[in-house]
């Protein structure tokens, strides 16, 4: 036996039957706060020093996985040698 239900409300009419509370509020404000920081430390950054910080994370960071492969390659050898 198969039994469909099938239900058409808007998520404000589910909220309500369900007893669930209205965060409708309170996610605006915190989408509006998000977007004031966003907007306040954007304009903060020259578009130079953001190229600078992402390129320099960038070189750090392939700097960093080249000495992993290096010791795990290095660590292989020395393993196959005894």
């Amino acid at each position: 036996m198969n039994v469909k239900i099938e239900i058409d409300c808007t998520p404000a009419e589910a909220r309500a039957f369900l007893g669930l509370p209205n965060v409708e509020p309170l996610n605006d404000h915190l989408v509006e706060e998000m977007k004031k920081r966003i907007d306040a430390n954007v304009s903060a950054l020259q578009p130079d020093e953001l190229m600078k910080t992402w390129t320099a994370f960038g070189l750090q960071a392939q700097e960093q996985f080249r000495n992993l492969m290096t010791a795990a390659a290095s660590g292989a050898a020395n393993t196959t040698k005894r």
